[in-house]
């Protein structure tokens, strides 16, 4: 039976794009990670949905903890509003992180076997790679 690995959860205004992002990220760690795309409205519109948030924390998590990030703007408020339940236990963090930059320095930092802080600063410190 093999180690648990971190489980990410992308929170986007846009299905597509959280789905894009998700595909990108999975392309790194040959599969070894969960990530769920928790992306648009319930009704396939732009914007969040808390119930899409809850249940990609519920999927994600495999005993190791869940990283979440979010895109922007009321994607953070609706990861906030649904970590309430969740951030006493320590097992789920949000990353204040670049989406995309933050979701492939997750993924590879929980390939790598880190745990659920360790991601989270992976995430977190993407914000600093330079692309020139």
């Amino acid at each position: 039976m093999s180690t648990p690995t971190v489980g990410i959860v992308l929170v986007s205004h846009s299905a597509d794009l959280a789905a894009g992002a998700a595909h990108l990220a999975a392309q790194v760690s040959g599969g070894t990670v969960t990530i769920i795309a928790a992306g648009g409205t319930d009704d396939g519109d732009l914007g969040t949905s808390a119930a899409k948030v809850a249940d990609g924390l519920r999927r994600a998590d495999h005993g190791a903890g869940v990283v979440v990030l979010p895109d922007l703007g009321s994607a953070v408020l609706t990861v906030k509003a649904v970590l309430e339940d969740h951030i006493s236990k320590g097992t789920v963090l949000f990353a204040d992180a670049p989406f995309v930059e933050g979701a492939v320095a997750a993924t590879v930092t929980a390939a790598a076997g880190g745990d659920v802080k360790a991601v989270a600063a992976a995430a977190e410190e993407a914000r600093h790679v330079r692309k020139l």
